[in-house]
């Protein structure tokens, strides 16, 4: 049996201690490495791949702590509602249970320096039942009321739709008011019609205003021919009023029928909302990767470790590495290509690649799943991504 053999009493024993949870101090999060000693630990701080997560690291150091955060945060509430979901525990027992995955996120790569401090956190947000006695931290799960959560749903919808119409009758208005002014002539002339404010008189009267009746129809006018009996009424002729709320209505039936063609198909979300998903293929775009060999390069998004960082697998090299979506950019295939909407709606649907509009920066796709499944439509460059074949 050899000195290295599989089967030698060390080699088990070395596998062993590998499973098992090590000390937290000698664990990199943006590695994802667990070392056993500190001289293995220094080894890894010297080495290439590590070097390549800091450069990553500093280019946003907050969006990776809030990140992994966040993340923290999800699973430790999820690990407690799972396993706690109406009792009142130790909060030490409790995140012993947590940690005891080795693959879970550890609390030194979160803002919180303390489990003291995360709990007091669970506190205030008004996740958790929160005590301190003499044994320690107690905290219990608050369960949400299903009528009380289906009334707040229903007031911020209600909210949002209000919001939403308001925000469209301003559009409406100013569009209004452009096209009056376009008409008057007030651009040519280079002013604006300014409003005068209404002053009362010195002696504190009330404001009265007159209004003119409408002049009337002179007598030869109404002697015209076709004017009465079984002649033709003469057309009436329309106010400014008039036009431009049959102006509006055209715009407004212009609008609904290019959204039903699928020209306002596949919305964007928020600029910062998480787009990443595994198996899309991105290109680098960081800068500070140029020296590195990666800028401009694609890759394949293999895992998330938090939802604005992906683990990319480059394609050329084959080397691993952590980037911010920020540094990223979606990818699209040739026509006849497979693509996954990552943003908007219909965000997770597969796609078929049907063609690409260069002048507008928009890409025409068929549904293979979703809502929507069998229909054509049209997406920003942004909204749709390579599905990777490997």
């Amino acid at each position: 049996m050899g000195k290295n053999d599989f089967l030698t009493p060390k080699a088990i024993a070395n596998r062993i201690k590998s499973k098992g949870l090590q000390k937290l101090r000698w664990y990199c999060q943006m590695c994802q490495k667990q070392c056993r000693d500190e001289n293995g630990f220094k080894c890894h701080l010297t080495s290439e791949s590590h070097k390549r997560q800091m450069i990553v690291f500093g280019v946003n150091p907050m969006r990776v702590v809030e990140g992994y955060t966040e993340e923290f945060e999800k699973t430790f509430m999820e690990h407690l509602r799972r396993s706690h979901p109406h009792s009142r525990v130790q909060a030490k027992m409790v995140y012993n249970e947590y940690i005891a995955d080795r693959h879970h996120v550890h609390m030194n790569s979160t803002s919180w320096l303390t489990l003291t401090e995360f709990v007091k956190h669970l506190g205030k947000t008004g996740q958790c039942r929160v005590d301190e006695t003499e044994k320690g931290w107690y905290i219990s799960v608050i369960q949400p009321d299903p009528s009380q959560a289906l009334a707040d749903d229903k007031k911020s919808k209600r909210e949002r739709a209000e919001k939403e119409e308001d925000e469209r009758q301003r559009e409406i208005l100013e569009a209004q008011i452009a096209r009056a002014r376009a008409q008057a002539g007030l651009e040519e002339k280079g002013g604006a019609a300014e409003g005068t404010e209404l002053r009362r008189d010195e002696d504190g009267q009330p404001l009265q205003i007159a209004l003119a009746a409408p002049p009337k129809p002179a007598a030869h006018e109404a002697a015209m021919p076709g004017a009465g009996g079984g002649g033709a009424a003469a057309p009436k002729k329309r106010s400014k009023l008039e036009e431009l709320m049959e102006r509006e209505q055209a715009f407004k039936k212009a609008k609904i029928e290019r959204e039903k063609a699928g020209a306002g198909a596949g919305p964007s979300g928020r600029p910062d909302a998480p787009w990443l998903q595994p198996g899309i293929t991105v290109k680098v775009l960081s800068k500070e990767l140029k020296e590195h060999g990666y800028y401009k390069k694609k890759g394949i998004v293999e895992k998330l470790p938090s939802k604005y960082v992906g683990q990319i697998k480059m394609l050329d090299s084959g080397d691993v590495l952590q980037v911010d979506q920020a540094q990223l950019e979606t990818v699209l295939p040739a026509a006849g290509g497979s693509v996954v909407v990552v943003r908007g709606a219909q965000r997770g649907a597969r796609a078929e690649m049907l063609e690409i509009d260069v002048d507008k920066y928009r890409a025409q796709v068929q549904l293979k799943s979703g809502d929507g499944k069998g229909e054509k439509v049209w997406f920003d460059y942004e909204d749709i991504c390579k599905v990777s074949s490997s």
